[in-house]
């Protein structure tokens, strides 16, 4: 089982995440921010991942701190779980569509960590979530689990709709990359490292 486990602690937030790889989509999140469980919860769902999420941020001030973190958190967790990422897929590619929305997710787990997002106009919150987060959680992710990520709304007009796709579309993208490759012997890379 490729499982990663860590715990974050700052002044701003206390984070403990859990994520297996090879799980069912079971999720157990408590961010204190309704929509961004949500959030989480599909992507564990769609990716067939084991997540567990707890967080005591200071939500009081706004989300930043609980969303980037968790970002963090994650992008490490996944780190540990993905460990030298022999035999993988290594990449990972997904349009999803919801309802009016699409959404496309790309990926390459290379170790060489970058975001490109387009989120497209959305309306400035949903629920508690400053939809401005989306991004900040996909970049604290990509950049702590060593993630090429690209992350487009093609169009769709709901906001909730756009997220929700994003965070689907990187639930599959993630499991497409993560899955072995049963013709692979060893590092998916001519440099024979990532």
């Amino acid at each position: 089982m490729r499982i990663g486990k860590i715990e974050r602690k700052t002044k701003e937030t206390q984070i403990e995440v859990s994520i297996n790889l090879d799980g069912e989509g079971k999720s157990d999140i408590k961010s204190g921010i309704g929509f961004f469980d949500h959030m989480l919860t599909l992507f564990a769902a769609h990716g067939c991942f084991d997540l567990t999420v707890k967080c005591n941020g200071d939500i009081e001030v706004d989300g930043h701190h609980t969303v980037e973190d968790i970002g963090i958190a994650l992008g490490d967790a996944f780190l540990e779980a993905i460990g030298n990422r022999a035999s993988i897929n290594r990449y990972g590619t997904f349009y999803l569509p919801m309802d009016e929305a699409l959404a496309f997710v790309s990926l390459d787990l290379s170790n060489r960590p970058y975001l490109v997002y387009d989120g497209g106009e959305m309306a400035p919150m949903i629920g508690a979530f400053d939809t401005e987060l989306a991004e900040e959680f996909l970049r604290a992710f990509a950049v702590h689990g060593g993630i090429t990520l690209h992350a487009k709304v093609l169009y769709g007009k709901n906001s909730h709709h756009k997220v929700e796709a994003l965070f689907k579309a990187l639930g599959h993208a993630l499991r497409i990359a993560t899955e072995k490759d049963l013709r692979a012997t060893g590092i998916p890379s001519t440099k024979g490292v990532l």
